[in-house]
């Protein structure tokens, strides 16, 4: 079995910002969320951590791996979406200058593609083929440390799943 967790807060996810790949680090409330993951984790016998190579991912996954004394081994399949023309953009001003677009975001649309960027399918594909490795080598019960849209488009895509921004909460750790 996968577990998915998304990394704690950041500065960026504090004021709506948009962060893609961004080497963006977590807050003090980021680093919170990530010590409650990792008592959670604790509650797991979890065999394997796995994590994304991004900042405020791999902050997270070093918090849960001392926690639960796993080695991270990282994968950049299970980096958060590029974003494009807009990262370090705030979603209010992508909003308002583009609302069908930024309505495709929120949303989910499989069909929807950062301007300059990656498209969700892209990244869909990519964290799905990372995920489907991962469960067939093992070892498992495994935590994977991720990122918001990474984790709702593999639930979209292997549960049926269908969710929203606000579905996926920093710190959030979920069974896939």
């Amino acid at each position: 079995m996968l577990w998915l967790a998304r990394h704690g807060e950041t500065a960026y996810n504090a004021v709506r910002r948009f962060q893609g790949q961004s080497a963006v680090g977590l807050n003090d409330r980021g680093r919170e969320q990530a010590r409650a993951l990792a008592e959670a984790a604790a509650g797991h016998d979890f065999a394997a951590l796995w994590c994304s190579p991004l900042a405020r991912a791999r902050e997270t996954g070093e918090i849960v791996a001392a926690r639960i004394g796993l080695e991270l081994v990282f994968d950049e399949r299970l980096m958060e979406t590029d974003a494009g023309d807009w990262t370090d953009r705030m979603f209010d001003d992508v909003a308002a200058e583009d609302p069908d677009r930024f309505a495709q975001f929120i949303a989910g649309d499989p069909g929807f593609a950062f301007p300059g960027g990656e498209s969700f399918l892209e990244q869909q594909d990519r964290v799905v083929a990372a995920l489907e490795e991962i469960q067939a080598a093992g070892p498992l019960p495994a935590l994977v440390v991720c990122h918001r849209n990474s984790m709702r488009l593999a639930l979209e895509r292997l549960r049926g799943a269908s969710l929203t921004l606000d579905d996926v909460p920093n710190g959030t750790m979920v069974a896939l």
